[in-house]
């Protein structure tokens, strides 16, 4: 079993019981050394003080069951508003909004899309584009896009 396996069954009943969900687990070799990277999430989204509390909740459980053998940085963070989209609970946690849309090659004569989601499998998207007053459907093969995000509008965001 990998290490960010072992650890998300070690943290997630932890987490849970919190109020929050354990998004992802990352384990990476960094400049400043290895880092554990928990990613937590919230239907009321995620702050400073969240990520804080599940630290010092999850620390105990992986100093005692010592699932990594060397030192390590222990980060907890949100996954961000601007998490690209690119395993399946991405995809579902986006529906019905607004995706940006990069492409390796041009589809239809564009490499970029913007459009709501409207659907996913394991091969593919669509997405509904209103073009002026008019609306289509366009499909997208998730092979094919070469950078997926949520649409962020700073407007709105008022920044």
């Amino acid at each position: 079993m990998k290490i960010t396996e072992i650890v998300s069954e070690l943290i997630s009943a932890k987490v849970i019981e919190l109020g929050y969900s354990v998004y992802e687990v990352e384990y990476q070799k960094q400049p400043e050394g290895h880092v554990l990277t928990i990613y937590i999430d919230s239907e009321k989204g995620i702050t400073l003080e969240d990520c804080e509390k599940t630290s010092r909740a999850i620390e105990p459980l992986l100093d005692e069951a010592d699932p990594i053998s060397s030192a390590y940085y222990l980060s907890v963070s949100s996954i961000g508003i601007d998490r690209p989209l690119k395993i399946d609970a991405d995809f579902q946690r986006n529906i019905g909004k607004e995706i940006d849309v990069k492409l390796y090659s041009p589809q239809d004569g564009k490499k970029m899309y913007s459009g709501k989601l409207e659907s996913f499998d394991k091969d593919s998207f669509s997405l509904l584009i209103v073009e002026g007053k008019k609306e289509k459907q366009v499909t997208i093969g998730r092979k094919d896009a070469a950078h997926i995000s949520p649409h962020i509008d700073f407007n709105k965001l008022g920044v």
